[in-house]
């Protein structure tokens, strides 16, 4: 069993800490509310701990699980950063859907430490973090890999080294690049079903057992049909995602047409009062269509 700390503990972090502490291990948490740190003790146990390097101190592994590139630099770095706190030889598991930018900076500072850090975005939303069923693509150094794969495995059906530090934040753009086209082309679907008056869960019923079938229409098209947007992943996170994407592909030189325009339907939906609706909302920018006569 090993000594962990869990940084943030979010819809997702909360989960994933939890099934750390079901596994036997010894978890610290951080979390940048307090309470929920104190929260997660008095259901899992552990030490809720005041800043990240007192969390890290003494552990064999850190995860971290917040929002964004600036939130992931506040927990590692400076004074109170969890990366001051680790011996060497440690591992640091970022679990943030960030850029590959920030991926391979930390990955740098982190070496220079003598501390391996791995970037390892996750997939599959809340139900898969409660249900312990993510994907984890992962970016670094395969001993790194090997020491923190079983740990991972607690909460991620699906855990792979996909290349060096970057390869995991880049794979999990190709993973948003997908979802975003699926989803505008259900919401499509979908709207044209209704136009033509159609019964919309009889014809998902048939046509998913075909070559449309995907992920997103078999968990999302009630959802969608219902206009009822509470699964968890909200749009204001998937404009950050696909912001990640497109600054990347001016990067790379990637052509991505779709994915730019969807980013900008999503935007509709943001402006549409729609910031905390799950990506399945893309549907309400297009119109019902009218009953009766």
């Amino acid at each position: 069993m090993a000594t962990v700390a869990f940084l943030g503990l979010g819809v997702m972090g909360y989960p994933m800490a939890g099934y750390l502490a079901k596994n036997g291990h010894e978890v610290r948490v951080y979390n940048r509310t307090a309470s929920k740190a104190n929260d997660w003790v008095k259901e899992y146990g552990g030490t809720a701990c005041a800043t990240p390097k007192e969390a890290a101190t003494g552990a064999e592994f850190v995860m971290a699980c917040v929002g964004n590139d600036n939130d992931l630099r506040s927990v590692v770095l400076g004074d109170d950063g969890a990366i001051e706190g680790m011996s060497a030889n440690t591992v640091f598991v970022d679990h943030t859907t960030a850029s590959a930018t920030v991926a391979r900076e930390l990955y740098a500072y982190a070496s220079d430490k003598n501390v391996a850090f791995l970037d390892a975005p996750i997939s599959g939303g809340q139900a898969g973090a409660e249900n312990g069923a993510l994907t984890i693509m992962v970016g670094g150094d395969i001993a790194a890999y090997k020491r923190a794969e079983s740990l991972m495995q607690h909460y991620g059906k699906s855990v792979r080294l996909m290349g060096d530090s970057g390869a995991g934040q880049l794979t999990k753009m190709v993973n948003q690049i997908c979802i975003a086209g699926l989803v505008q082309g259900l919401s499509e679907g979908l709207h044209f079903a209704e136009c033509a008056g159609l019964d919309g869960k009889a014809v998902i019923d048939v046509i998913s057992k075909g070559a449309a079938q995907s992920w997103q229409m078999e968990n999302r098209y009630e959802g969608m049909l219902d206009r009822h947007f509470d699964y968890g992943f909200a749009v204001d996170w998937m404009r950050k995602d696909l912001g990640i994407v497109l600054e990347e592909a001016k990067n790379n030189k990637a052509s991505l047409p779709v994915t730019a325009m969807v980013d900008q339907f999503y935007a509709d939906v943001q402006a549409a009062g729609g910031s905390r609706w799950d990506t399945s909302s893309l549907i309400v920018r297009l119109p019902t269509p009218k009953t009766g006569s």
